[in-house]
């Protein structure tokens, strides 16, 4: 079902309303050799419907994340998720990505190509710069340049009030504080410009830390929190693989790393392909560095774990090996990438192009490939090299 090529020029069915297969992935029936299974959210806007397809797949296989990590629209992605019974979660990310998205146009899908699909693409965005989006931003009606140097105004071109409304409808911040799934979302200070992450570990979080997440300059405005500032997290790392690596305790663990700009794709022919791949390199650059620290910290500790296991005892006992030990459990690790493959119509607006077709192909490109992906049962076997790591991509790796 899931195999066969749609065209682009057709939006899919919504996926919610479409009839699921009943088992993606049998050997689930036996426990998980993880200790933890964790769900990374990469920012990038109107993408962000290829998070909510993902978990949609994970939900039906039985695979709930036991900590969530967002960046700007992955933190509000992760948000919903934390903040819901799991048999809630899928219908409170649908009920905000049909909130967030409107109509297209009144053309028939039958009879549009990629030429013509870009056009009501780029007519979509044109609509989300000017009018804003309804529970999400609005335009604010007088230009931030003409507002008093000082004032809230004066900083962003978009009021996200609306936002906060949304998230505290959308999500119960009562059931994130008290657990059980850890969430973090990463944003910046915008005084001193260090990176910070708001967890359930350290914080009592609540719908602004979300907005601060996603307060894109110059578009949003800075989102203060006890006397401080804070932007996008994406404008320092737009994945927080690096944080799950750092403030995790050591655990085996399964990652499911969603991402919705490619790292990869073809030189660009003409200046709007230009503009698209300066989007996608600039919004993946931490993506591909974290996944590599992700693999080398799992083979140094495993290797000072060999190490400490061969000293002799009076070495071993010595005050020099201690800080040694804290870094030397044999912990194994599955990184398995999910990342969003644009259509060449897309173009540098996909992440600001806010349309229910385009929304609804999102959403089944990122169902679609964790299907496919947890069709391979080594993704969720404990891997087997000798440093305990396994890294997976389904268009990279993938047998089908």
């Amino acid at each position: 079902m899931f195999e066969a090529r749609i065209p682009a020029a057709i939006a899919p069915e919504p996926i919610s309303r479409r009839a699921m297969p009943g088992t993606l992935c049998p050997e689930r029936g036996s426990p998980l050799p993880f200790e933890r299974v964790a769900l990374a959210l990469q920012g990038g806007g109107a993408l962000g419907a290829y998070q909510a397809g993902v978990y949609q797949a994970l939900a039906e296989a039985d695979l709930p994340p036991d900590w969530v990590a967002g960046i700007s629209i992955g933190a509000i992605n992760a948000a919903i998720i934390a903040g819901n019974p799991p048999a809630s979660r899928v219908d409170r990310l649908r009920e905000f990505w049909e909130l967030v998205t409107g109509g297209d146009a009144g053309v028939n899908p039958l009879f549009v190509g990629d030429a013509v699909r870009t056009w009501l693409n780029q007519l979509s965005a044109t609509s989300v710069l000017f009018g804003g989006i309804a529970g999400f931003f609005a335009p604010r009606p007088l230009s931030p340049w003409l507002s008093p140097e000082g004032a809230l105004d004066s900083t962003s071109y978009y009021d996200t009030r609306p936002l906060e409304r949304t998230l505290e409808r959308l999500v119960d911040f009562e059931r994130i504080n008290r657990g059980p799934m850890r969430l973090s979302v990463g944003a910046v200070n915008v005084r001193s410009g260090d990176f910070v992450y708001f967890d359930t570990t350290t914080h009592r979080i609540g719908p602004r830390h979300v907005m601060a997440s996603g307060a894109l300059p110059p578009g949003f405005p800075a989102v203060e929190i006890e006397g401080e500032h804070y932007w996008d997290g994406g404008l320092v790392s737009n994945t927080p693989l690096g944080w799950m690596v750092e403030a995790g305790p050591p655990k085996d663990t399964l990652v499911f790393q969603v991402d919705l700009w490619s790292a990869r794709g073809p030189f660009p022919r003409n200046m709007a392909r230009v503009s698209t791949r300066q989007k996608e390199i600039q919004f993946s650059s931490r993506t591909r560095a974290e996944s590599n620290r992700f693999k080398e910290l799992q083979r140094f500790k495993n290797a000072v774990a060999e190490l400490l296991a061969k000293l002799p005892p009076d070495l071993a006992a010595s005050p020099e090996v201690t800080p040694l030990r804290s870094l030397s459990e044999r912990k194994v690790g599955n990184l398995i990438q999910l990342i969003y493959r644009s259509k060449d119509y897309e173009g540098d607006s996909k992440d600001y192009e806010f349309s229910r077709r385009s929304m609804e192909e999102h959403w089944h490109a990122g169902y679609h490939d964790t299907v496919r992906t947890l069709r391979h049962p080594e993704v969720l076997q404990r891997p087997a090299s000798p440093d305990g790591v396994f890294i997976f991509d389904v268009h990279e790796h993938g047998r089908e």
